[in-house]
């Protein structure tokens, strides 16, 4: 792509798109130029933007030749991972993994989630990876980075193609997502959890339909994860809720209720992270502020930097999840009392690692129409 190049015209015209999160597409910060929004007084910005038609979703086919992602985070609970996609069409405007698409080539505002890859082999590289000589099995995050089950799953079935290959291997996996897609492999995802394979955490950003249209337009309504958290527990799944992130001023106030409505519907563990925003989702996040909420962007954009040293983000180990300062200590707290009063601590037990669930029962199959090996005497 030519340096200083402009992805789409929404690059020099901020302003909300139907069914999109982000209001622009910032410049990628590898190129060398960059091209700045001007209104010469005549507001043609605005109502050049008015005339712009809705942002259609392009599939790209990724050409990774590797199933498994690894990390050594210590803010982690999981050193592997598996995304089938890379960007991600739900558009929630405060999503940490926009920065990636920069190393694609794209944009990690609107580009992130209307330019979406896909692996295509994702399943045959996952079978191969595990079939290595040596290879030690533990719990892999699905969706780490970009939902799993976001709108495209319902035609690619990658995501589903991953769990085969999983169950057959007998290979633990947590599956992170905030789609109520999920509920279309809870025939896999069941007969796992029944052998202690499988969990799911279960994002609910916000219990307020209207402030999640905008914040995550085409993710799933709050009442629907909610519903599906249910659905998954009576299946035998278990289920830990994601109130993430929390975003001050917000919805940081509705922290505890989030945490009581996933319980009651029987959800058993929880987590939380303060709202992240590396490298570009500042300028993104702060544009959609200025969009959608004017009279408490300067409020909201304060407290962030509070919670961050004076900066919109910190990356340091053990910090970038939480924050520090008197916020993020209070903030911490709540979660603290809350998942105490609900039953939603973090239990272990025996053989389980991180997650809860079992490693012990991994096995390579044989290959079709291998026949098994009878041991030598």
């Amino acid at each position: 792509m030519p340096e200083g190049s402009i992805h789409d015209a929404s690059a020099l015209l901020p302003g909300a798109r139907k069914g999109r999160g982000a209001t622009t597409n910032p410049a990628i910060r590898f190129d060398r130029h960059s091209t700045v929004a001007f209104d010469d007084g005549w507001n043609t910005l605005e109502e050049d933007a008015a005339e712009l038609p809705p942002l259609a979703t392009t599939l790209i086919r990724d050409s990774s030749r590797t199933a498994l992602a690894w990390n050594k985070s210590p803010d982690l609970g999981f050193d592997r991972s598996i995304n089938p996609y890379r960007g991600c069409e739900h558009g929630c405007v405060y999503c940490f993994a926009r920065p990636t698409h920069a190393y694609l080539g794209f944009s990690p505002g609107l580009d992130f989630e209307t330019k979406l890859l896909f692996k295509p082999q994702i399943a045959e590289l996952l079978e191969a990876a595990l079939r290595k000589p040596g290879y030690q099995p533990a719990t892999v995050a699905l969706g780490s980075n970009t939902d799993p089950y976001q709108p495209i799953e319902r035609t690619m079935k990658l995501t589903r193609a991953v769990l085969e290959v999983l169950e057959r291997f007998g290979h633990p996996v947590v599956v992170v997502t905030k789609s109520a897609g999920v509920l279309r492999d809870l025939d896999i995802l069941s007969r796992m959890a029944a052998r202690g394979l499988a969990r799911v955490c279960l994002s609910v950003t916000t219990l307020d339909p209207a402030l999640a249209r905008i914040l995550e337009p085409r993710a799933a309504s709050p009442q629907r994860r909610l519903d599906t958290i249910a659905r998954l527990t009576e299946a035998g799944v278990p289920v830990a809720v994601l109130a993430a992130p929390m975003i001050p001023a917000v919805n940081d106030m509705e922290l505890e209720r989030i945490l009581e409505r996933a319980a009651s519907q029987g959800a058993d563990r929880a987590g939380y992270v303060l709202l992240r925003l590396p490298l570009e989702i500042g300028e993104i996040f702060e544009a959609w502020l200025h969009q959608h909420m004017p009279d408490r962007a300067a409020k909201v954009m304060a407290l962030v930097r509070q919670t961050r040293g004076g900066e919109v983000y910190d990356s340091r180990f053990g910090q970038r999840q939480s924050g520090t300062g008197p916020y993020a200590e209070m903030l911490a707290r709540r979660f603290q009392v809350a998942v105490k009063r609900l039953g939603l601590e973090r239990r272990e037990h025996g053989h389980t690692g991180p997650a809860g669930l079992r490693a012990d029962l991994f096995s390579v199959p044989p290959r079709p129409g291998e026949a098994v090996q009878l041991p030598l005497f």
